[in-house]
């Protein structure tokens, strides 16, 4: 019928959220405002090239790794500065590494299916460092090699790479921002070790 929108569907991590998770953590954690509750305000996923910054064909499945897995664009990271010794001009672009921004609903997705998908996918996992989170309370997490996301193809796993997770969490500390991320499901090592014990 025209005029009539259609249901747009909720990603499963933001309904969690909204519907049991925050009045949760705002109990947990003796807030008394629902405002001061952390929320995941948006996630940085990055790649850098290190001495790999002349190989196109690195560069080339650098750029499409963050674009699969996220479904959004990567853009060029750009030196800021020049450093002789690691043979970087200002201005340099692409060749250093590429990154995208996510928030709203592609957010919600893509740290569903790397905490529920891909980080189990990991060799040895005993879980993720809890001590990687900055005063603010935002998380980085740093991912050793594409090869856990199942978005990939075999083709292109042939050239293996890291990438940096970042979570930027508004009304965060240390301890408020794991909190959320736990109550996401995020598999800290203690608590995975823990789980595995019993």
């Amino acid at each position: 019928m025209a005029g009539k929108k259609e249901a747009v569907m909720q990603p499963r991590l933001k309904a969690l959220y909204d519907n049991e998770l925050r009045a949760k953590l705002q109990a947990e954690l003796g807030l008394k405002n629902v405002m001061q509750v952390p929320v995941l305000q948006k996630v940085v996923v990055a790649t850098g090239t290190g001495k790999k910054k002349e190989d196109k064909k690195y560069l080339e499945i650098a750029k499409n790794t963050i674009e699969k897995i996220t479904g959004q664009y990567a853009t060029a990271r750009i030196a800021k500065k020049s450093i002789a010794s690691f043979k970087i001009r200002k201005g340099m672009g692409g060749a250093l590494g590429y990154m995208t921004t996510l928030r709203g609903a592609k957010m919600y997705e893509f740290v569903d299916r790397l905490i529920n998908v891909a980080l189990p996918h990991t060799r040895d996992f005993r879980g993720v460092s809890a001590k990687a989170f900055d005063k603010s309370g935002n998380y980085a997490l740093g991912i050793k090699e594409q090869n856990i996301f199942t978005e990939l193809s075999f083709e292109e796993l042939q050239i293996l790479h890291g990438l940096q997770v970042i979570f930027v969490i508004k009304n965060g500390s240390a301890e408020k921002s794991k909190a959320l991320l736990a109550a996401f499901g995020m598999p800290f090592e203690r608590d995975a070790q823990e789980k595995g014990a019993k």
